[in-house]
């Protein structure tokens, strides 16, 4: 399983990449593709949306189940991965790179703070049933 350091992770299996425009990248984990499997639908959120950290903002389906994609941060979509909803299984193939679903103009990086950095996520992984 791949956990890029360069990212932070939330407990819902998002991770974000803070990008040097400062635009943030959103995705899911490797390991919520695995735990998800096969998928077959993603459904992001509008560009303008405002998406708030914590909050569902989409949804990925896979041939096991739907699952709620929630934003690790706050701000405004700038851009959608159209890729991706075309072809879900990026999200299989390459979740942190090709597979990215969304960017957004952070509204308050401090809220990256509050999220898990590789390590944690990690550490937290070995704490999770699946």
């Amino acid at each position: 399983m791949t956990i890029p350091v360069n990212a932070k992770y939330t407990k819902t299996h998002e991770w974000v990449r803070l990008e040097n425009d400062g635009a943030a990248t959103i995705g899911i984990t490797d390991h919520a593709q695995h735990a998800l499997g096969d998928m077959v639908f993603v459904e992001l959120p509008e560009i303008g949306k405002q998406v708030i950290a914590g909050k569902e903002c989409g949804v990925v389906e896979s041939v096991k189940s739907a699952s709620d994609l929630y934003s690790p941060i706050s701000g405004e979509v700038i851009a959608n991965n159209n890729e991706v909803t075309a072809i879900p299984a990026l999200l299989n193939q390459d979740p942190q790179d090709k597979g990215w679903l969304f960017q957004v103009r952070v509204k308050d990086a401090k809220e990256l703070d509050s999220l898990m950095d590789a390590t944690a996520y990690t550490t937290f992984l070995t704490t999770c049933e699946h």
